[in-house]
């Protein structure tokens, strides 16, 4: 007999974690709601020719293709077999799981444009499939909770980003966290000041990985994609604004850049979203500029953001940015849009190992109803309904069973209350209430009983 498996970067979640998952998804939901987004869902599976091209050339290999239905390789020739995987592919997989979010709901856009009402604003919940190596905090079926606006391009929708993000963490719990900012206008200055112009795509690959291998490796990396030595010593002033004032790197920025004027944009951009998040009175702010933060998705040109959770060995738990020219891949440019990820999956492993899911998170059945007989049954399956009415969670144990068995139920499942229905129950209307944690036992009437769980 076979052993069952799962396919390595997948997991199963059950009933306890899928509560937990269920109240970081409400969290999320609910702050996407308060700031005007709609609900949207996409298929699970797009045409490659919808997700080629629009990840750079690292995202296009991690895309998970989907094999032709029927018999794919019928019409496969000797000469194609022999052309190489990437003239291959086109013949036997016409579609993909989806990478991301971001790239349907720009095809999504495009083929409703007749029908939106712009600046379109909308939010996603759903899995996305990438054929990434497996590690702790990354995985190859992964859920994306992300909030975008398309149609405009006010900075507002940046700050309020940033509102977004304070409050979907702060919400959750994760009080201490750092959302980096940057943007792109300032990568592809960097890329003009250092004498690589038009080369901030290959710049923003390699210091993509910044945290992952360290300043000396990216510098490598970038020797070996042809950086000449006199263009890696000008990088030095990235490196040394860490750690400084939003305001110290604002200014050091304009003076390193000023030969650049589509870097000096890109530092008015976040000057001006930093201006109007102050405005917006956000507490407490968590915002922290990083010239060095780059996002390797190519499609974003202005705005980028990142979150990570302080104090775990987790990678980014949220990003986004701002991209003009994504719906211009499907024949409609000019829409510029904005937006965040959530990634819930990274969000639960930081909450798991800080402790930080609420007890009531983690909580299912709130009360089981225990009948000693039939007769009993008569009293608690009215009660069971009262219960469910007061939007308690409750259920009955289905057999004539052994009190015992049915308060095991109870303490397996960490049912918090059992009512006791025997034969001097349903004589008298006084109902025996247990509390299975504190092993405290009340009579009380029905009323008093569905007050009580409910307080």
């Amino acid at each position: 007999m076979q052993k069952p498996t799962l396919p390595k970067g997948t997991r199963d979640f059950g009933p306890e974690q899928m509560r937990k998952r269920l109240f970081i998804f409400d969290t999320i939901r609910q702050t996407f709601q308060r700031f005007g987004f709609q609900p949207l869902e996409t298929p699970s599976m797009e045409n490659l020719s919808v997700l080629t091209g629009k990840y750079g050339e690292e995202g296009d290999q991690l895309l998970f293709k989907i094999l032709n239905s029927g018999d794919f390789a019928a019409g496969l020739t000797d000469e194609d077999l022999q052309a190489g995987s990437k003239k291959l592919t086109p013949k036997i997989a016409e579609k993909g799981l989806r990478y991301d979010l971001t790239v349907p709901f720009a095809r999504y856009v495009v083929m409703n444009r007749g029908t939106l009402t712009l600046p379109f604003k909308r939010y996603q919940m759903q899995p996305v499939w990438r054929g990434d190596r497996p590690a702790k905090g990354r995985y190859r079926e992964f859920y994306q909770c992300d909030a975008d606006v398309v149609g405009t391009d006010s900075l507002l929708c940046e700050a309020e980003i940033v509102l977004m993000v304070h409050e979907v963490f702060r919400n959750l719990g994760v009080i201490d966290f750092t959302l980096k900012i940057n943007n792109r206008k300032i990568l592809a200055g960097i890329a003009e000041v250092i004498g690589v112009p038009g080369q901030e795509g290959t710049l923003s690959v390699a210091i993509d990985k910044l945290d992952k291998i360290g300043r000396e490796k990216v510098l490598d990396e970038l020797r070996e994609r042809g950086f000449s030595d006199d263009s890696i010593a000008n990088l030095e002033p990235m490196f040394n604004l860490a750690g400084k004032s939003i305001s110290q790197v604002l200014s050091q920025l304009k003076t390193w850049l000023d030969s650049s004027e589509t870097a000096i944009r890109g530092v008015s951009e976040l000057e001006q979203t930093i201006q109007l998040v102050d405005q917006y009175g956000l507490v407490d702010s968590q915002v922290e500029l990083d010239p060095t933060l780059a996002r390797g998705l190519s499609y974003y040109t202005g705005a980028i953001f990142e979150v990570k959770a302080n104090g775990v060995s987790i990678g980014s738990v949220s990003g986004g940015g701002r991209y003009d020219n994504l719906t211009g891949a499907f024949g409609v440019p000019g829409l510029s849009g904005v937006g965040i990820s959530f990634g819930v999956d990274r969000i639960y492993d930081v909450m798991d190992e800080l402790n930080l899911f609420p007890a009531s998170a983690g909580q299912g059945t709130q009360v089981l109803v225990v009948p000693f007989d039939t007769e009993a049954r008569s009293v608690a399956l009215p009660l069971l309904n009262r219960l469910r009415s007061a939007g308690l969670s409750a259920e009955t144990y289905p057999d004539m069973a052994k009190i015992k068995k049915m308060l095991d139920y109870a303490n397996a499942k960490a049912i918090p209350y059992v009512v006791l229905i025997g034969s001097e129950e349903v004589q008298t209307g006084m109902l025996t209430l247990k509390n299975m944690v504190t092993g405290e036992q009340q009579k009380l009437d029905a009323d008093t009983i569905v007050t009580r769980i409910g307080a």
